[in-house]
């Protein structure tokens, strides 16, 4: 591979810890996990699944905390080195012209991407069942709510973090109303981000005999990096196994041009539950990416995961070693 090209800044500020003696995987846990516990707020039951953006001299992030009603609400927190956060207590209450749309009922699975000086904030949005809601802040105080981008019933919409052909983009997972038992991801393009359409299909589950973490269901993770090999995704990938779904995580490489494209995918998950965090808690076995940071200077990356629905891990690795080994092992 020539000499990879990573876009976005430079972010020497971002959580890492080296690389374990021995360790010879392309991505490795924080040895400190959970870095965000359940407990964390004096009613959340649990805090997973979130995103986490560079914002000013630190970090900022939208968290997904259930409280111990078993209510799912989005909270705002901030850290100065993205290991130890603050996250307020009060529920993120969006502002919205129309009530109908503002009209809150719940809210799960942020992603946050900065885009076109605004930080989007997508997320699983209760309309008539779970759908994908949009809102932008510039400061993390006050959260502007837009419309809806699609029908119920859809999941895991992720913004890509600039326009595609001169227009927004976004992947996505339609689902229905429960615990789905299937999902493929797609691309969807808009305007203005009220308009959805333009859409194409990326990725199916594997056959179980060619790769079994990820033949049930599969869905986008953290927002896309944009590299010279192409958009680097990470993505979850479910087993139905005799004891329940896995959530595992591998990567795939989209086409810059046309994202529905995939360049390559792969075939080993690059992290599955195995720690006790990820094997036991309220839902046992998943691992479930929902943000990274990376720094283009170095290449490192940090990538934020869901753990056993209870709580948040953090995982490291250098991403020419994760391109370079998502195209060694593609299945495609």
């Amino acid at each position: 591979m020539s000499k990879l090209i990573i876009a976005g800044a430079p972010l020497p500020n971002m959580p890492w810890e080296d690389r374990p003696a021995g360790c010879n995987a392309p991505l490795w846990r924080y040895s400190q996990n959970p870095v965000i516990p359940r407990d964390l707020l004096p009613d959340s039951n649990s805090i997973f699944n979130s995103a986490v953006v560079p914002f000013k001299d630190g970090f900022a992030g939208v968290f997904r905390c259930d409280d111990t009603n078993r209510r799912m609400a989005l909270h705002v927190g901030f850290s100065q080195d993205g290991l130890h956060w603050d996250i307020r207590p009060e529920v993120l209450r969006f502002s919205c012209d129309n009530p109908e749309v503002g009209e809150w009922v719940y809210g799960y699975d942020p992603r946050v991407t900065f885009l076109d000086g605004k930080y989007w904030v997508s997320w699983c949005n209760g309309y008539h069942g779970p759908t994908i809601g949009l809102a932008w802040t510039t400061d993390f105080k006050v959260f502007h709510q837009v419309e809806n981008a699609f029908l119920p019933y859809n999941r895991n919409g992720v913004l890509f973090p600039r326009k595609i052909g001169g227009r927004y983009a976004m992947l996505s997972r339609p689902s229905d109303t429960g615990h789905t038992a299937f999902g493929d991801i797609f691309y969807s393009e808009s305007p203005d981000m009220e308009f959805w359409g333009h859409h194409r299909h990326v990725m199916a589950p594997a056959a179980f005999e060619v790769s079994a973490w990820q033949c049930m269901k599969i869905g986008a993770g953290p927002i896309p990096i944009e590299t010279s090999e192409g958009w680097l995704l990470f993505y979850h990938g479910v087993l139905r196994s005799c004891n329940g779904y896995v959530y595992s995580f591998g990567s795939a490489l989209l086409d810059l041009d046309q994202p529905w494209k995939v360049l390559a995918r792969s075939g080993p998950y690059l992290l599955s539950p195995q720690t006790p965090y990820e094997c036991m808690g309220d839902v046992p076995n998943v691992a479930f990416p929902c943000a990274a940071l990376h720094d283009s200077a170095t290449g490192r990356v940090a990538i934020y995961y869901g753990c056993a629905d209870t709580v948040t891990g953090l995982a490291f690795g250098y991403l020419p070693e994760i391109i370079d080994w998502t195209k060694r092992t593609s299945i495609l």
